[in-house]
């Protein structure tokens, strides 16, 4: 790594830990990383499992970062940026917050040229099985790019996306995805219940069962149909349950649901950018 960069993140999260353990373990020195943190235990957890420097405010920590990470509550990002706005140089600044968009950044950082990238990662980034949905700012180079990637990397995969409106679509896929994923496991499971198994036994299943399918169809060519279709035996039990769901329009309902959570992310972005 180039132990000439300087990356700060503003707020240690549990987002901010995952990518700050996920960096640490790629090979990112240590003490090229610095948190501003304002609570004293996260601090004293950051240090004592990462060997990262901490710090309680940001405003003399930014003004070294070559990259800016903003890892904070999108309720209180314009707070946090105008107050870093009269110490910045000029770094790359990575934002991982739901709808705060780039111009508006940009604007509260008091610069419309800040190169910034947006990114959107989520939870199973903790066990470094996430994916981040990425897009970049007009003024971001190509080495901004390399740079927010390889960030991200540490925690799974990347998806670039050219354009920020696109950045709701990929909230609601894959942000706020594992909330559905795992409001369906809850179903299976108390189903299994239900059914006479045991708690503990329907959980593994259900959850061992849909990893593996997860990861079947993350390593297979075959399309989504078609792996259905294999487990699916004309009159069987798949074909029972296949159907009962097909009557209730679940697949509609799960459509309806990713489209409602990508219109909420245009809202949010429409509130918290007005002025």
């Amino acid at each position: 790594m180039n132990t000439n960069s300087h990356i700060g993140f503003i707020g240690g999260g549990n987002m901010a830990q995952a990518l700050i353990g996920g960096m640490v373990k790629q090979g990112f020195a240590a003490s090229s990383i610095c948190v501003a943190e304002p609570n004293e235990a996260a601090r004293a957890k950051l240090s004592t499992n990462f060997g990262v420097r901490c710090r309680a405010d940001g405003a003399a920590m930014a003004r070294d970062c070559t990259t800016l990470v903003l890892a904070v509550k999108p309720q209180v990002m314009r707070e946090v940026c105008t107050g870093l706005a009269p110490h910045l140089a000029q770094p790359l600044v990575i934002s991982i917050a739901a709808g705060t968009r780039m111009p508006d950044i940009a604007r509260w950082l008091g610069n419309p040229q800040t190169r910034i990238v947006r990114a959107m990662p989520n939870t199973p980034a903790l066990v470094g099985k996430g994916i981040t949905g990425l897009c970049a700012s007009a003024g971001a180079s190509d080495a901004d790019r390399r740079a927010a990637e390889k960030i991200l990397q540490a925690v799974g995969a990347t998806v670039w996306v050219e354009s920020e409106v696109l950045i709701d679509p990929v909230t609601a896929v894959s942000g706020s995805g594992p909330a559905y994923f795992f409001y369906f496991l809850e179903g299976m499971i108390a189903a299994g219940v239900e059914l006479g198994l045991s708690e503990a036994a329907a959980r593994q299943l259900a959850v061992q069962t849909c990893a593996g399918a997860a990861e079947l169809a993350a390593q297979s060519p075959e399309a989504l149909a078609t792996l259905r279709a294999n487990v699916t035996s004309k009159g069987g039990t798949t074909q029972a349950a296949l159907e009962s769901m097909e009557s209730e329009h679940v697949r509609a309902a799960i459509a309806r649901a990713v489209k409602a959570a990508s219109a909420r992310g245009r809202e949010l972005g429409d509130q918290l950018g007005a002025d």
